[in-house]
Parts: structure tokens; sequence; C-alpha cells
């Protein structure tokens, strides 16, 4: 992962690299840890989270851990360019966010649970950084798939703010909480996929504030 000392900002759409209509490399057919298919059509029933919460090569091992989760991939989202190769996504000026595609049975494992680990696996008041990777991908955010999961994932976000600023941890939740329709997801490069799997000691980056986010803060009251 890449560090810069210069001030992140994110591109406009006329800023941002132009890309390309189809992708620039194939992805793998499975999931080298969990065995399923990385890419859709997935099985009736399942449901898709997204999430960004930093470098990707750690974020994605915290989810494929968990019971009910089916397969994970690892991509860009959030951004203007289409079909972006990592280079792109990590000189600032696509747009994306380092993101994971989380493909879980509800039945086995509930969206708000899922937000109970996003929140804690990382820093979301870091901005545009997560300890020491610096840069637009690196931010913090949400892409939700229904209405529900928006109202979720909103919920969960105000909680949690409340949750932090009581334990004493300073600084403002940053997360971005966007529906992923209208904001595609690009399945990043071979390598990237399951990289901890693949590279045991490889760099993870990924850390949280210590803080516990009470399970089913996303949760409507009544």
């Amino acid at each position: 992962m890449f560090l810069s000392h210069r001030t992140p900002q994110l591109p406009t759409p006329d800023e941002a690299l132009k890309g390309r209509p189809t992708p620039a490399f194939s992805v793998p057919d499975r999931h080298t840890v969990l065995g399923n298919a990385l890419l859709g059509p997935y099985p009736e029933g399942l449901e898709t989270a997204d999430f960004g919460l930093g470098c990707f090569w750690g974020a994605e091992r915290v989810f494929w851990q968990i019971p009910g989760v089916w397969t994970t991939l690892v991509g860009y989202q959030g951004g203007h360019t289409p079909n972006p190769t990592y280079e792109e996504a990590c000189s600032g000026r696509t747009g994306h966010t380092e993101a994971v595609r989380v493909v879980f049975d509800p039945s086995v494992v509930s969206y708000e649970q899922l937000l109970k680990v996003f929140w804690e696996a990382h820093d979301p008041t870091q901005g545009f950084r997560q300890g020491n990777d610096v840069g637009t991908q690196y931010r913090s955010a949400i892409y939700t798939h229904s209405p529900a999961q928006e109202a979720a994932a909103k919920r969960s976000r105000e909680t949690y703010q409340q949750v932090l600023t009581g334990s004493g941890h300073r600084g403002d939740i940053s997360t971005e909480v966007l529906p992923a329709e209208g904001r595609p997801f690009y399945p990043a490069e071979a390598y990237h996929q399951q990289y901890l799997d693949k590279n045991p000691g490889g760099y993870c980056g990924i850390g949280g504030t210590g803080v516990s986010c009470p399970i089913g803060v996303a949760k409507a009251e009544g």
C-alpha cells in the first residue's frame, strides 16, 4: 500500500481518469478460502453488502472469516473512472474507494452483524486515511443495496458516533453512506483477491478504535 505526503482530494468527474469500456484484466472464478464463485449470479436468498474500510487486503479477511458469508471479493467503488486498475485507483485520480463486496446468507448472519464488524475493524474518523495509509481510496464508506440497508447503515453510524464520543474517542465519523446503484463495483486484479490467504504474512493495515459497537445498533426501536 502507498503512503503519500500530499493532501488527498477527490477528483471531479471531469478531472478523473477516463478509464476503459471493459476490464483490463480477468478475475478468478473461485474464492481461495471459501471455494465459492467470486462473481454473480449468486444463489437465491443471498444478499450483498459493500464496505470500504481502508486497505482491502486486510478488510477482506475480516469478512471471509464470518460464518454465513458465502463469498468475498475486493474491488474499486464510489468513483468516476470505469474499469480502473490498481495503479489508477492509487493515483487518487479515479475517486474510488478500496472496497470489499460481501455476499452473505441473512438467515445465518444479519446485515446489522456485518455493520458491527465494519465499525469495529477500522477507525471511521480518519477521513482520507487509515493509519499510515493515506489517500482518498482509503476512506470509510458503505454502499447500500436496499432502502433497508441504507436505513440500517445510517442508524448505526449515528449510534456508533455516540458510542465513540461517550468513550472519549475524538473525531467525527466521516463514513459515506451512499446507494450502490449508480456506483458500480469493479473487481480488482487477481493478485488482490484473497491476498492474505495467498500471502499469510502480508501487509494488513486494518485496525479499529478499540471501542465496541453494540450489536443491533442499526435496528429500529420497537
